[in-house]
């Protein structure tokens, strides 16, 4: 009897709660989320830093439509079929360069000595940066997409077809944005981000078919566009869109993204390890 009375009780307050913590989540990928879900909120605090992937790509589209369209395809209706693929490609492209700049700006106030100091992944501010500005590449199109359509953009596509054009862009911005993530890791300043990705995108994006055909262009520079990127992802968009056969030109763009992911993201992620 005193035996029993001595007798302590099972303790589960300690491990309860532990377990109730456990996730089968491998704990990088939540790390990178909850960074990127940082971003995001940035973002909404400071939606100033939306206006370059929402008005700057509204007023591209207004400009050359309304101002070149007539002179380019003979009528602005006819010009904004050609030109919404490519310009909501241009857009979500230029997004990409982004996040090298916002990476450079938040390595320069030292944010990511303060992630050092914390018992997560290493990667994980990284990976959550790019899953932030992945979630901007997105906003970015459809408000463009949504936009064309308003403007009087149709599509004889089917809706599997559009969310596979959709989806093409957002994974090309996502390869490209690797290549500016590595520069914003080895660059000290985001002007000096900001200034090599306009060198870089501006003669991808206009030496290319997201404005005009390419059989347009001199000699000298057909080459260069028809090998060009850019241009094999927006012939797969445009044709996506328009409902006509776009085998070669999607397994180009896919297989290009994959190159680039496969070369960019690997080293941006050693460039990154290395600084910090």
């Amino acid at each position: 009897m005193t035996a029993t009375l001595t007798e302590h009780p099972p303790t589960p307050g300690p491990t309860a709660p532990a377990a109730a913590r456990r996730s089968w989540v491998p704990a990088p990928l939540r790390h990178s989320a909850a960074l990127a879900r940082r971003g995001l909120i940035k973002t909404i605090h400071s939606p100033e830093a939306l206006l370059d992937v929402t008005l700057q790509p509204i007023i591209f589209l207004l400009l050359f439509v309304y101002v070149f369209g007539g002179a380019i395809a003979g009528s602005s209706d006819d010009y904004l079929q050609y030109a919404l693929p490519g310009v909501l490609l241009q857009t979500v492209v230029f997004a990409s360069a982004g996040t090298g700049v916002g990476l450079a700006e938040d390595l320069k106030t030292g944010i990511f000595d303060r992630f050092r100091s914390l018992p997560i992944s290493r990667a994980a501010p990284l990976v959550g940066a790019v899953g932030a500005d992945l979630v901007r590449y997105i906003t970015s199109g459809v408000i463009m997409l949504a936009f064309g359509f308003a403007l009087g953009y149709r599509t004889s596509a089917g809706p599997l077809a559009v969310l596979g054009a959709f989806g093409l862009v957002v994974l090309f911005a996502f390869a490209m944005c690797w290549i500016f993530t590595a520069l914003g890791v080895v660059s000290r300043e985001p002007r000096s981000v900001q200034g090599i990705s306009a060198m870089i995108m501006l003669p991808l994006t206009f030496a290319s078919s997201v404005f005009v055909p390419v059989e347009t262009m001199p000699d000298w520079l057909r080459p260069f566009a028809e090998v060009n990127p850019v241009s094999r992802c927006a012939d797969a968009v445009r044709a996506l869109l328009a409902g006509e056969p776009a085998a070669a030109a999607t397994t180009a763009s896919l297989v290009t993204s994959a190159i680039v992911v496969a070369i960019f993201a690997p080293l941006a992620v050693t460039l990154y390890r290395r600084r910090t």
